[in-house]
């Protein structure tokens, strides 16, 4: 198949280069020309328009920001849509409103194309790396007939149902993930402030019952004060926003997500938008006047 990539943010950047290092012939558009150009003299080509790069392809995966980005890119007055082909695929891996895909997927469904939702979890670590998770909405055998084609990308792929079911499952996914680090970093704090060291508060949480699968990820950046990005806060606060809508369009409420909601956008207003959702602890430290931090080898001595 031609392949087509659109969206070359901190994860799609790297998820494009894994299908030109697996050797898969693929066209590339961004609305930063310098991002394509970039994997345009790595081997990709460069389309002007989404629709352009529709016209070329057979399977174009999607990586955005914001469900006003993917509707702009699919179904706008330039988008993929515009220049589809009976019988391509369309598999979109941004984190958007489930509703809002499933009226996507009907406009490509008109066009006689396929459209799937296929989130992703695993942060930039796991877009370099080529092991990103997955969840799939959409036609199983549709899905089957592409799913070669995630390989390179990653390796464990949940197919979960119809349309708009893998931004389902994403969206519960990261509310755990949410809620769990907000509930960690008052734990730590609360520790630092009593005069607990962090290390020892960390080894006492990962070998008891509240083990916290995140801080195996995120202590570094804590303990450093390093919020070098690899999902920013400012993602992590919009997917809260696509909870509560969802939430709000299923009946389901969601109380505790609301405040943590709220607690991630005071991180934002404070300048931490564009870090690392690991900042998110410097909101509680400040309040609480402590931080969870640990002394380098050798700093200061």
């Amino acid at each position: 198949m031609q392949l087509g990539f659109i969206g070359l943010g901190i994860m799609g950047m790297r998820m494009a280069r894994r299908l030109l290092q697996a050797g898969h012939s693929l066209a590339v558009y961004s609305h930063s020309r310098a991002k394509a150009e970039q994997l345009g003299a790595e081997g990709a080509q460069v389309a002007w328009s989404p629709a352009e790069l529709a016209s070329r392809c057979d399977l174009v995966f999607l990586m955005v920001g914001n469900t006003e980005h993917m509707r702009e890119t699919t179904v706008g007055a330039n988008g993929l849509v515009q220049g589809i082909r009976a019988g391509s695929v369309v598999v979109d891996s941004s984190t958007v409103l489930p509703s809002a895909s499933r009226g996507v997927a009907a406009e490509f469904a008109a066009k006689g194309a396929e459209f799937l939702d296929a989130p992703c979890t695993g942060s930039k670590a796991g877009a370099e790396a080529g092991n990103l998770t997955f969840m799939i909405g959409g036609n199983s055998e549709v899905f089957e007939r592409v799913r070669e084609y995630f390989l390179p990308m990653g390796k464990k792929l949940y197919y979960v149902g119809g349309n708009g079911m893998g931004l389902h499952a994403k969206l519960s996914q990261n509310l755990l993930l949410a809620l769990t680090y907000q509930g960690a970093c008052e734990a730590f704090v609360l520790a630092a402030k009593a005069g607990v060291p962090p290390e020892l508060m960390y080894d006492i949480i990962q070998n008891s019952a509240a083990r916290v699968g995140i801080m195996e990820y995120k202590k570094n950046a804590i303990f450093q004060g390093d919020w070098s990005t690899n999902f920013s806060l400012k993602w992590m606060h919009k997917d809260m926003s696509l909870m509560l809508e969802s939430g709000r369009e299923l009946g389901v409420p969601l109380p505790a997500a609301a405040l943590v909601r709220e607690l991630f956008g005071a991180s934002i207003a404070r300048g931490h938008a564009d870090d690392d959702y690991a900042s998110a602890i410097t909101l509680i430290e400040d309040w609480a006047g402590a931080q969870v931090r640990v002394k380098e080898p050798g700093a200061g001595d």
